[in-house]
């Protein structure tokens, strides 16, 4: 079979051409260089007129060179000068006298064997060296300077990440947790696998489905596996990529990445940090044509244009759905929305024991129990907790993770890492130790706060000492009972201090403290209704997402409606302050025993703590008189 001619592309040929031209224009200017008379070169005489100067009395002639066909004249003695003319002489074999030349003794002679042959070709190679050197730098420069334009042309062209070999790929048995959302996902997997299925009863799949959740959750991991369970390419793509500094760059990219997704048909084109380019219009940010603005009206436009039997579907996440514009919401774009939530107590065991599955572990470890103890963390959070014990069992030259490596780096991730060198004087210890105890105690004897887990005057992260309360079980909700326990365990350890050393020698170590219950104190008024009579049930709350209008928009209640919501705030700060006062000091003997263990110890464990406390007890005059009902 006679082999296809294969045409090169008219690119390439060009460039071939333009590299044989630069080849030809320089090998003719050297060729020019050679050819062209020197000013400086020797002039030539007559073997006649040579001897004749060597008889004049005196002559100008100082030195000769005998060469093999030639004969150069100098004036002057000097290595590095120049003849000043030559002449030929009739045959090499025969010496000068012989041919009728007589060289006084005064004028210096030299023999020199040179071929005049070999310097010729020096003069040649030198030549074509030169050449292919500019040659070369020529070269060089076209390709750099075709480089950058195509780099120029490419701006516009779509950065997708193409995933979904055998390598990479996962599927949702990797994913451990958000059951819930697996089960949704499961419908756009059976599409991408059998679209006809759906097309036989008239069915349509949503264009777009926008994964909402928590940072860290496994918004893209999801995603991913839904590629993976469906085996279809995969194409990756951050919000952030489409805006760039030049106009247009954003909506050509935009273009560019579906008409990729629609030739690759079927698969998945994922937007993370969707946000970033999808935020709502008309804010007055930017301007009517800022760059994001148009990158999204081209999203807009581009999900309006796919048609069911291209079989691509648009996955999107984002931690701030609140912020993203109506439009891009609308059924026939992003008309599916998949929550990520926060594992539990379950989903959290789960993936700590895939995250554990690969790494050699001691027999004292507890998988169950660390799920227990991080309620609220994320997969992300999860992973670095893993990851950190493995670290610090490194540290330590271990061959295997044991239980005291979980907990430090679940410390560590949790609050911050232990400053141990961190000094501090007798009296501060004992301040700190009176400090947690405080926050212990009324955690402690309070129905409604969570179970104290441990206390420690080490400084971790940017706090002195930490008293750690965990919850015995998830929860989804709060009641207002378990919120004022809260507040009233935030503020034992500044009443601890005020009780112990007086009002006026309280120290700065509550600061954190203080601003974590004012802050609990104002979401429970603003936000979740938990006011008094005048208040309870409204919300006075703004959305966190739109600066601009926090800015420039008025509240939307008026200026007797904020002062009261600033009495409500204080109210509930001096509630908790008088709870955790009454039952610290009905149970000061119980802070002692607690502070000289903490100062003997530094770290005092629940069951200890249990010991401590065995005969605290709650005042008759904490106890919250029933609820009002209100009007």
């Amino acid at each position: 079979m006679k082999p296809q001619r294969i045409n090169k592309p008219k690119s390439q040929r060009r460039k071939i051409k333009n590299i044989l031209w630069v080849i030809l224009v320089v090998s003719i200017i050297l060729l020019l260089i050679q050819i062209s008379p020197n000013d400086s070169d020797p002039e030539e005489i007559s073997l006649t007129e040579f001897n004749t100067q060597l008889s004049q009395t005196p002559t100008k002639i100082k030195k000769i060179i005998i060469k093999a066909e030639r004969i150069d004249i100098y004036d002057d003695l000097d290595e590095e000068a120049d003849p000043i003319a030559y002449t030929i002489r009739d045959s090499k074999d025969i010496t000068l006298e012989e041919q009728g030349v007589h060289v006084p003794s005064s004028i210096e002679r030299f023999n020199e064997t040179d071929d005049e042959g070999a310097a010729a070709w020096v003069g040649i190679i030198t030549s074509l060296v030169i050449s292919a050197g500019i040659i070369f730098v020529l070269i060089f420069l076209f390709k750099s300077a075709q480089g950058q334009g195509s780099q120029a042309l490419s701006f516009g062209r779509s950065k997708a990440r193409l995933y979904g070999n055998d390598a990479k790929s996962i599927s949702f048995k990797d994913i451990a947790g958000n059951d819930h959302a697996k089960e949704d996902l499961e419908e756009v997997v059976d599409f991408l696998k059998h679209p006809v299925k759906f097309k036989n009863v008239g069915a349509k799949m949503p264009k777009g489905v926008l994964l909402v959740g928590p940072p860290g959750t496994g918004k893209t991991m999801i995603a991913r596996a839904v590629a993976g369970e469906a085996k279809v390419p995969f194409y990756n793509m951050s919000g952030s990529e489409f805006v760039e500094m030049f106009v247009g760059v954003g909506a050509s990219r935009v273009r560019d990445s579906f008409a990729k997704a629609k030739k690759n048909a079927p698969c998945i084109l994922f937007i993370d940090e969707i946000d970033a380019v999808g935020r709502r219009r008309g804010s007055g940010m930017g301007g009517g044509h800022d760059e994001r603005e148009q990158t999204l009206n081209q999203i807009l436009v581009e999900m309006d244009g796919f048609e069911q039997e291209e079989n691509v579907i648009v996955l999107a996440a984002t931690n701030r759905a609140d912020v993203l514009d109506p439009a891009l919401l609308r059924p026939g774009r992003f008309d599916r929305r998949v929550n990520i939530s926060l594992p539990d107590r379950k989903d959290r065991q789960a993936i700590l024991e895939i995250y554990f599955k690969d790494k050699p572990l001691a027999d004292d470890i507890d998988i169950k129990a660390l799920a227990a103890k991080t309620a609220g963390s994320s997969g992300a959070d999860l992973s670095n907790i893993v990851n950190e014990s493995a670290i610090r069992a490194a540290r330590r030259n271990s061959k295997q993770i044991a239980d005291r490596d979980v907990v430090e780096a679940f410390e560590k991730v949790a609050i911050g890492p232990a400053r141990k060198n961190n000094f501090m004087s007798d009296k501060e210890k004992e301040l700190t130790a009176y400090h947690e105890a405080g926050h212990a105690i009324v955690g402690f004897v309070l129905p409604h706060s969570d179970e104290v887990h441990k206390v420690t005057i080490v400084s971790r992260g940017h706090a002195g000492g930490v008293t750690w309360f965990l919850p015995p079980d998830d929860k989804s909700y709060h009641s207002i009972l378990e919120f004022k326990d809260v507040l009233a365990r935030m503020l034992g350890g500044r009443v601890a201090e005020k009780v112990i050393y007086g009002s006026e020698a309280v120290t700065t170590g509550a600061g954190s403290d203080l601003q974590k219950a004012t802050e609990l104190a104002r979401d429970m008024i603003m936000n979740q209704g938990m006011g008094s009579n005048d208040l309870r049930d409204q919300v006075f709350h703004t959305e966190e997402g739109l600066m601009f209008d926090r800015m420039m928009h008025e509240k939307l209640y008026s200026e007797k409606t904020a002062d009261r919501i600033d009495q409500e705030i204080l109210g509930l700060i001096k509630e908790a302050a008088y709870r955790a006062e009454i039952i610290i000091k009905a149970n000061l003997h119980c802070i002692e025993k607690l502070k000289d263990a903490l100062l003997d110890k530094e770290t005092v464990e629940a069951e200890e703590i249990k010991t401590v406390f065995n005969d605290a007890r709650l005042p008759r005059e904490v106890k919250l008189p029933r609820l009002a009902t209100p009007h």
